[in-house]
């Protein structure tokens, strides 16, 4: 077992040199010494090559534990939090990589209320314990199977008049990845209609990567929208915890643009309620939460952040420059919800998407840019002590706004990477910022 594959909010590696069966076994005695009062955990995992074996030895490491299994099998890493939280289970381990390609596995861990276990909240006791081996005398647990697919999508669209979306027209891209198990089930209910790209299950993702956030990857669901005359395009990750969007020319919305508009349709009948967005997003989501009579809440980057503060300051609804959408509910991703939600408005306003995004591209927004940084605090350091003119905050590497511009750079958890990001109301300025940063960082 390699230590570097305990990250700061899962386990994750390339198989089997560096996270194999026998590591998963480990890892699952060492989440049960760690939660020792825990008693029925949520087993799942995606459709990877390597998926199978890990989550029976993830199975047996828990059984070994005493623990009762219960096995949900092939599902979205949502669906997972989903069957944590919503049967009231004690905790849950379930098998992906996300986005990363064929050759990688991991596990995301989760104690009860699908609370998410990160580096700073019990990966790194987990780690240690698995490690060294510390595990008690062997036990015989028990396993059982639950099918969870149709109490997710129930729950997911208990908000929704599906029968106003007869006249829609989606087009889905799930890569080939766990998210295509969803779409047909969607169908059945979906009185519209909705093309499903690349959903027969293959865990080598033969057409594409499952990361919808590089551009590459949804050249295919660019042309299907735009040939088909789709109203929008959606494409999911490799575990379905994240969801991009396209208007109906084609053009790919950022997904702080989709925050805005999501926090609009949200504040209608939630006046007053809190709204969180990370450092990353544009002044146009926090301005979009405060016309709209939110509580506008920046938080830093990370879903186990975002959760623990959701939860700790009763936050309704949260988003990321990344994809991920969290509902206020249960505190886990809710991309059926956007989704929906944004069928809801098309139908209601009877304005197509790109025009309802219109009003909130006020901003240019230079996007991540990375820089490869041997000594990425003290880079941070020196650009802080730079522009300390500017209004700073250090809640996730240093952002500093200025009057008509603003930046923020946060070093990678896992690469010697700095990223940086600008945005300004003006095109010349967020450019030549860009340029006199570059020159900084390089």
């Amino acid at each position: 077992m390699k230590e570097k594959i305990f990250k700061a909010y899962d386990i994750r590696g390339v198989y089997p040199e560096e996270i194999d069966e026998d590591s998963a076994y480990k890892i699952a005695r060492a989440y049960s010494e760690f939660l020792p009062d825990a008693k029925k955990i949520v087993v799942g995992c995606d459709n990877r090559l390597s998926s199978p074996g890990i989550k029976e030895a993830v199975i047996k490491g828990l059984m070994d534990s005493g623990k009762e299994v219960i096995d949900i099998n092939l599902c979205s890493t949502p669906m997972f939090y989903f069957a944590v939280s919503h049967y009231n289970y004690d905790g849950g381990l379930t098998i992906t990589a996300s986005h990363n390609p064929p050759k990688y596995n991991g596990i995301k861990l989760v104690r009860e209320k699908a609370i998410p276990i990160s580096g700073d909240t019990g990966i790194k006791e987990i780690k240690k314990i698995a490690l060294n081996e510390d595990f008690g005398e062997k036990k015989q647990g028990k396993r059982k199977s639950k099918k969870v697919l149709v109490d997710y999508l129930r729950y997911s669209l208990k908000k929704f008049k599906l029968s106003k979306f007869n006249d829609l027209n989606l087009v889905v891209d799930t890569a080939n990845a766990v998210p295509g198990i969803l779409i047909p089930e969607l169908k059945e209910r979906f009185p519209g209609n909705i093309r499903h790209l690349f959903a027969k299950l293959n865990g080598n993702f033969p057409n594409h990567a499952p990361d919808p956030m590089d551009e590459e990857n949804i050249k295919d669901l660019k042309k299907e929208v735009q040939n088909g005359k789709a109203d929008l395009g959606i494409a999911f990750d490799g575990d379905g915890d994240r969801i991009s969007f396209l208007d109906e020319k084609g053009n790919t919305i950022s997904s702080d643009l989709i925050l805005a508009l999501i926090s609009k349709i949200i504040l209608k009948e939630n006046q007053g309620a809190k709204i969180m967005y990370d450092l990353r997003s544009s002044n146009v989501v926090r301005e979009t939460i405060e016309k709209h009579g939110g509580e506008p809440i920046m938080g830093r980057v990370g879903h186990s952040f975002i959760k623990s503060r959701m939860r700790e300051e009763d936050v309704l609804f949260a988003g990321e420059l990344s994809g991920h959408y969290y509902s206020g509910e249960y505190f886990f991703e809710a991309p059926l919800f956007v989704l929906l939600s944004i069928c809801k408005e098309i139908v209601d306003t009877g304005k197509t998407l790109s025009e309802l995004i219109e009003p909130y591209r006020e901003y240019y927004h230079s996007g991540e840019i990375n820089f490869e940084v041997d000594n990425k605090q003290k880079k941070i350091n020196e650009l802080k002590e730079e522009y300390s003119d500017g209004e700073v905050s250090e809640i996730d590497g240093l952002r500093v706004d200025y009057e008509d511009w603003w930046f923020s750079v946060r070093a990678s958890n896992t690469q010697p990477l700095l990223r940086l990001i600008v945005e300004s109301k003006s095109k010349e300025i967020m450019e030549e910022k860009v340029e006199e940063l570059k020159g900084k960082i390089k």
